[in-house]
């Protein structure tokens, strides 16, 4: 949910800082000892060409003069040059592929050079999002960590004032880049981090708002749904600078509006936890949401009473003990698998297909608290009618065949007759209009 990619408006002006300045045709004559042997060029022509490389501002026919040079003069002594402009000019045409793979190439000659690092960490997210590849996020991972361990120092050919300007931007790029990869690996917690280091530098920040309320609700403390709906409120409420974007915060809103009513048992208050997003980026210090489990169990004088009057909650909450004790395995073994488990009750948290689903994944209740992560996989031998929306209660009587215990995920066989609640309907078939026969003379 609200994986939108986020990226910094930096290319364009680091395509300017980083890109190389004119270099002369040089004398050829023995250079000084104490300074770096000079580099030569083969002959004229190859100067010839590299000057004209620097000196076109389109893109595209820049892009073929340097395939020229590279297919004219494999070998140069002016590699590194030519690397850093494939890079930057594959950068200004936006393909995220082509410049990570030429900044890799910069890197591998120089672990430090900041061109690559920068453009490999640029385009992590634009990449990861074309391939999928794990090495995407390691590449980019590296990349920022480098950047941020030597974010005091400028990097070569930059000035102190360039990089004063510069920084801010990249420091929050790399800080992003960081939670979003440790994000797409569950690494929740250290997600949260880079995204505190993110809102700590930029405040007015949607879509790392919308992420915070994604990896705060991933960890699963319960006693921290508050602070997660916080998020997810700012992210679909603020509209200033540095908003998400009208999907992002249109998806946002809706989602903690279910969790909100989940997690309270009600609307009420909904408003107050709505002005408290628009009103700052943090959290308020006495931010508090009071779950309907503690609000049901209020009206009971004791743990006793309660259970008596909720025993489908009470069963699951010692189920979810036992599977997740050390013993969890034989327990299951010997007291679930294969044996009808009487009545519990679910929320829908997804349908598998969409339409017409022959599993459903569930958050069961357990008198603990209003989660709406699935702990419960739902199978069917034949397909329910029509569909349900996420968070509709239900009750069911089924069969475990196997579970997990961290997460902890049970699987149940359903018969359709052990399932209530389930509203969903198929549509009427179109009618059949059959065209009119001919009069018969």
């Amino acid at each position: 949910m609200l994986f939108q990619s986020y990226k910094l408006s930096l290319a364009a002006g680091m395509i300017g800082v980083l890109s190389l300045g004119t270099v002369k045709m040089p004398a050829q004559s023995a250079a000084p000892a104490a300074q770096a042997p000079q580099k030569n060029w083969k002959d004229r022509a190859e100067y010839d060409l590299y000057d004209a490389i620097t000196k076109d501002a389109n893109a595209k026919t820049r892009l073929e003069k340097l395939q020229q040079w590279e297919k004219q003069y494999p070998q140069t002594e002016w590699l590194t040059e030519r690397q850093t402009l494939l890079v930057t000019t594959y950068a200004a045409l936006n393909q995220p592929k082509e410049t990570t793979d030429a900044a890799k190439a910069l890197v591998a000659g120089d672990p430090k050079n900041f061109t690559g690092l920068y453009y490999i960490m640029y385009f992590t997210q634009a990449l990861y999002a074309q391939t999928k590849a794990q090495d995407a996020l390691d590449q980019g991972e590296q990349a920022a960590n480098t950047i941020v361990a030597s974010i005091e120092t400028p990097p070569p050919g930059v000035t102190a004032e360039q990089w004063a300007k510069l920084r801010p931007d990249i420091e929050l790029l790399a800080h992003v880049n960081l939670g979003y990869i440790a994000m797409t690996k569950k690494n929740f917690e250290a997600s949260e981090t880079e995204f505190q280091k993110t809102l700590q530098l930029s405040p007015n920040n949607g879509q790392v708002d919308a992420w915070m309320g994604f990896v705060i609700t991933s960890q699963k403390k319960v006693e921290r749904t508050p602070v997660a709906m916080f998020y997810y409120a700012r992210a679909g409420t603020y509209e200033g600078q540095g908003a998400a974007d009208a999907n992002t915060r249109s998806t946002a809103l809706d989602f903690v509006k279910r969790q909100y009513k989940t997690y309270h048992g009600s609307d009420e208050g909904f408003d107050a936890l709505i002005a408290a997003a628009k009103a700052s980026p943090t959290p308020p210090a006495d931010l508090k949401i009071v779950d309907a489990v503690s609000i049901d169990k209020a009206n009971f004088a004791n743990e006793e009473e309660w259970t008596k009057a909720h025993p489908e909650q009470a069963l699951w909450k010692s189920v979810k003990a036992a599977l997740t004790g050390a013993d969890g395995a034989n327990y299951f073994s010997t007291s679930m698998k294969d044996s009808q488990v009487p009545k519990l009750k679910a929320k829908v948290v997804s349908l598998q297909p969409a339409l017409k689903p022959k599993t459903i994944l569930v958050a069961v209740e357990d008198g603990t608290n209003n989660s709406d992560t699935a702990d419960a996989t739902l199978k069917f031998e034949a397909a329910l009618p029509g569909k349900v929306e996420p968070g509709t209660e239900l009750t069911f009587e089924g069969v475990p065949e196997s579970y997990t215990a961290s997460p902890l995920m049970v699987v149940f066989n359903v018969d359709k007759e052990k399932l209530h609640g389930w509203t969903g309907k198929n549509a009427a078939p179109a009618p059949v209009h059959h065209k009119p026969k001919a009069a018969s003379n």
